[in-house]
């Protein structure tokens, strides 16, 4: 399987550390964030995709076209239009189902059990969820669950309707493309691949759950970079 990272963010909770880099070269723990990313995907995949944008040719200049023997492909976000957007432009870069774990996440856990069960159940969509508190809840992309089933997805919601939480780690197949050029912007102004999930379900596409084993940290600010450092 290829691996598509989404790394064109600025940072901008993490300025002014983003001023003169983009977040993905942020150091934690002696090593640029998406180092993190790489060693985490390395044993499961056999080409990176990296999505870059913010001072993206620092990125390509600091990792080459091959990082410790798995080549690199970089495609550009020009405008950070939400994460779905990032995905759709790696579009031209991936042949068949893929791994996908966004270039702000420190994790550690069962990512190979994500590949496992995306290519057992022949899924559109495989996420790797954890239960979170309820105010983290509110800040992501949350579950709707019937009998144990996905019957939905809600970004950032007032009213969390379960406490299952995406982790930015996923699995998907092709049509995940498909879904990402058919949705419309939500309501704040970006492409949000929780929009293209439900795309997915709601064209009768297969949606898989595996409960992350492990731990994450999604590095938005200095105390993220701390907390990641701790759990390291």
């Amino acid at each position: 399987m290829q691996g598509v990272v989404p790394a064109a963010g600025r940072g901008t909770r993490l300025r002014p550390h983003t001023d003169d880099r983009p977040k993905a070269l942020i150091d934690v723990d002696g090593k640029p964030l998406l180092t993190h990313v790489f060693g985490t995907l390395a044993p499961y995949v056999e080409e990176y995709v990296v999505v870059v944008g913010y001072l993206g040719k620092q990125i390509r200049d600091h990792y080459g076209s091959v990082y410790r023997g798995t080549p690199i492909t970089y495609v550009d976000q020009p405008e950070r239009d939400g994460l779905a957007d990032a995905v759709l432009r790696a579009e031209s870069a991936v042949g068949g189902p893929f791994l996908q774990l966004n270039g702000d996440n420190v994790l550690r856990g069962n990512v190979g059990a994500v590949a496992r069960r995306h290519r057992e159940t022949n899924a559109d969509a495989t996420l790797l969820v954890d239960r979170v508190s309820p105010e983290r809840a509110r800040r992501g992309g949350v579950l709707e669950l019937e009998d144990d089933e996905v019957v939905g997805i809600v970004e950032k919601p007032d009213d969390p309707p379960s406490r299952l939480a995406t982790t930015g780690c996923f699995a998907f197949s092709e049509r995940v493309f498909e879904a990402c050029r058919a949705i419309e912007p939500s309501e704040w102004g970006e492409f949000e691949l929780a929009d293209a999930i439900e795309w997915l379900l709601a064209d009768g596409g297969r949606v898989e759950t595996v409960r992350l084993d492990g731990w994450r940290v999604n590095v938005n600010t200095v105390e993220d970079i701390e907390r990641a450092e701790a759990s390291l």
